[in-house]
């Protein structure tokens, strides 16, 4: 497939699981579907693309995206991570606040989204901090951060909890003004303390502080309640319990606005796999049971939980590859979370291809506020695309990614379905599976 002049024809790709047909991609929009799409008078000059047998499905958008730019830039830069990002099936990424300096002012937030722009491969969204420096004593500058040529729409300290919910009640009613969604790292701190990971059978064989269910689904729960009252919209982070995911049910059949993710590992792993003491296997929050991950999976297929949001974090290898007390939390996900999702809810039969569009398209563009992403295949859209092959097998090597992070979980297991090729604006950024080009917007197009 060779790069043109920016008009591609599709042919025969499964759109979104169903039937196939064809679809015409020209000056950035999706020009025609179906039969229409061979007589468009832009169908002569497309480069052709043989898609039978791959799916075709909105591009993915990442609700929770850690790039670690600015000041960790020996973990990931925003350059490396939205490469990643691409390779995986994205078209954007919500960028976490908790950078160096943290992301709490307009004018962090504004370069997160400039070197997103400069580097062309995602869109690339700044979640603004909801406390200055993430300390969770006063709010940080939600209105100017909303203002802001970034025009942030989520905020969160992820990576800690609001834990004041005197602090979550004022950041809730703010961030109505403007539309946004406070996104909430359920965790009570002082149930928390000195954990290492998922308190239960697996902890007390090895010894090791537990991290209880209750420290997060307590969080959640008075957090719903607290948006209800406010009338505002809140966003749980990184859902891990089998609780958590009732407390949400409970929530939203209540009618609060509530809205939750859960991560491509939380779908698969269990804390058994910390019995080998590998610290790969260290996250926020923990690896839990089996049972939570069969409510997870249950969750997500009846909606209770709207999205997959990878929470990729990585991480120098020094902080994983040392001993369990002193690695840090975290693993990589952009370039497996397609696969995962596959593997644990299209392959189970729990979710189709359609519904995966849902999950990690539609629904987490309409929580981030993105009019752009998460569109229809339809003519006149966004031609924010992605073309899978979810015949393919491949075993996951981190030495071969694209993210600056190696401490991916699933590191040497076989995993389903490929991204062929990546469409963002109308460009592929991914075309047979490799990088081709980043994009750049029409006026820069040809500067040097």
């Amino acid at each position: 497939m060779a790069e043109n002049n920016g008009t591609y024809l599709i042919r025969g790709a499964s759109i979104l699981g169903a039937g196939a047909e064809d679809l015409l991609i020209s000056d950035g929009v999706i020009a025609a579907r179906g039969a229409a799409a061979a007589t468009h008078p832009d169908a002569d000059r497309a480069t052709v693309i043989e898609a039978a047998g791959l799916v075709a499905l909105p591009g993915m958008v990442d609700v929770h995206t850690h790039l670690r730019e600015p000041g960790r830039e020996d973990a990931e830069t925003v350059e490396t991570g939205t490469r990643a990002a691409a390779l995986g099936g994205f078209t954007a990424v919500h960028a976490m606040a908790n950078s160096n300096p943290v992301a709490d002012t307009a004018g962090v937030v504004e370069q997160v989204h400039s070197l997103g722009r400069a580097a062309g491969w995602v869109d690339v969204r700044p979640v603004g901090a909801v406390t200055v420096g993430l300390a969770g004593e006063q709010l940080a500058e939600l209105g100017a951060m909303a203002d802001s040529r970034a025009q942030v729409r989520m905020f969160s300290d992820d990576g800690i909890c609001v834990h004041d919910p005197v602090l979550m009640r004022r950041a809730l009613e703010y961030v109505k003004a403007f539309d946004g969604v406070v996104a909430q790292h359920a965790q009570e701190p002082r149930l928390t303390a000195g954990a290492q990971m998922n308190e239960g059978a697996v902890s007390a064989v090895l010894g090791l502080t537990g991290w209880p269910a209750v420290a997060e689904e307590s969080i959640i729960a008075r957090d719903v309640l607290l948006a209800q009252h406010v009338d505002s919209r809140l966003h749980v982070c990184h859902v891990s319990t089998a609780g958590s995911v009732e407390i949400i049910r409970w929530a939203k059949e209540r009618g609060i606005n509530v809205t939750a993710e859960v991560t491509p590992h939380h779908l698969l792993l269990t804390d058994d796999l910390v019995r080998s003491y590998n610290p790969v296997y260290k996250v926020n929050p923990p690896l839990r049971t089996d049972a939570d991950v069969q409510a997870l999976r249950a969750g997500l297929a009846d909606g209770t939980i709207d999205v997959v949001g990878t929470d990729h974090a990585p991480h120098p290898s020094e902080h994983k590859e040392c001993e369990w007390a002193q690695a840090a939390m975290g693993m990589t996900g952009l370039e497996t979370a397609l696969s995962v999702v596959q593997h644990t809810m299209i392959e189970t039969g729990l979710m189709t291809w359609a519904d995966f569009a849902r999950v990690t398209s539609t629904a987490a563009a309409q929580i981030g506020r993105m009019t752009d992403q998460g569109r229809p295949l339809d003519a006149g859209e966004p031609a924010n695309v992605i073309l899978v092959d979810p015949a393919a097998r491949w075993t996951v090597d981190p030495a071969k990614m694209a993210t600056m992070g190696r401490n991916s979980p699933f590191a040497g297991l076989e995993l389903p379905g490929k991204v062929v090729a990546t469409f963002y604006k109308g460009h592929p950024t991914v075309l047979d599976g490799q990088l081709n080009t980043p994009y750049r917007e029409p006026s820069a197009a040809g500067a040097s």
